[in-house]
């Protein structure tokens, strides 16, 4: 599912344009995408919890010479989901 087609689902369930439900996504991605920054965890009941991992430092290799390359340490987000989500997958 593309971002556009979540707006359109979105904009027929609660009765909004869609130029109107686009701003509440962009917000709700850029609300979890500020706290996210700011090292906070995000936390969906029933959907999942989106945090910042650390990767440390570590040796790789270089696919296309198999020279060896130094890769820095790094955050990454990370996303968890919660078990009424797992659930429904599963079934």
């Amino acid at each position: 599912m593309t971002k556009a087609e979540l707006v359109e689902r979105v904009s027929d369930r609660i009765k909004l344009t869609k130029k109107q439900t686009e701003i509440i996504v962009n917000t709700l991605f850029t609300s979890i995408t500020d706290a996210l920054t700011q090292g906070d965890k995000v936390e969906l009941r029933g959907f999942g919890s989106f945090r910042v991992r650390r990767r440390q430092s570590r040796d790789g290799r270089n696919p296309k010479t198999g020279q060896s390359v130094y890769i820095p340490p790094k955050k990454v987000p990370f996303f968890k989901a919660g078990k009424e989500l797992r659930e429904m997958v599963d079934s």
